[in-house]
């Protein structure tokens, strides 16, 4: 089975980064696991122009395709975010924007292939679970028009560098422990 831990942060080598490397670690024996960050790609704003109501297909050509790949090839997608006021980075923002021919708000749309779980780490600076809460409400309403199955979810507050991120190992391999035995679970039904 193939999994992506998929960086929503900008910062290739912070704290999100961090949390990603020990969730690429911790499922890497049960996976085949893939590392990405929305750092690695380039590409332009959403137009809003439409045409992909109608076509299925964006009119920019860019490396959002290359990230659908990234999608599609995983069965367990895990997506760590950090709080960029209160909610998802921009980048990653205009990255589920461009997601538009893809999703099922319209028909026709493109598609990815079904059957995929979709669990979110986000992370936040300060001591409150509400700006965790609002990230992981945003990825998964995200998930939920690609049909990713929302599967679970870790709030990590109070995390402001990447030495923060030791101390937070044992919460991180539990979560992992969860995403191990979902899918172990699935596959022996």
């Amino acid at each position: 089975m193939n999994a992506l831990v998929f960086n929503c942060s900008p910062v290739k080598n912070g704290a999100t980064a961090a949390i990603a490397q020990r969730i690429a670690d911790d499922l890497s024996p049960h996976f085949t696991v893939r590392t990405v960050s929305i750092g690695d790609y380039s590409f332009s704003f959403c137009r809003g122009c439409r045409s992909c109501h109608t076509t299925a297909r964006c009119v920019i050509s860019d490396d959002i395709p290359i990230v659908i790949d990234e999608l599609a090839a995983a069965d367990v997608i895990v997506f760590v975010s950090p709080s960029y006021w209160a909610d998802i980075p921009g980048q990653f923002k205009a990255f589920i924007d461009r997601c538009t021919p893809w999703c099922d708000t319209h028909e026709p749309h493109a598609s990815i292939p079904e059957g995929k779980k979709g669990y979110t780490a986000a992370l936040r600076t300060g001591g409150s679970r509400r700006e965790c809460d609002r990230i992981i409400s945003s990825v998964e309403h995200f998930c939920g028009h690609l049909h990713i199955a929302p599967s679970g979810s870790i709030a990590l507050c109070s995390v402001e560098n990447k030495s923060d991120v030791p101390g937070r190992y044992e919460e991180i391999d539990g979560f992992c422990k969860k995403i191990i035995n979902d899918t172990l679970r699935s596959d022996d039904l």
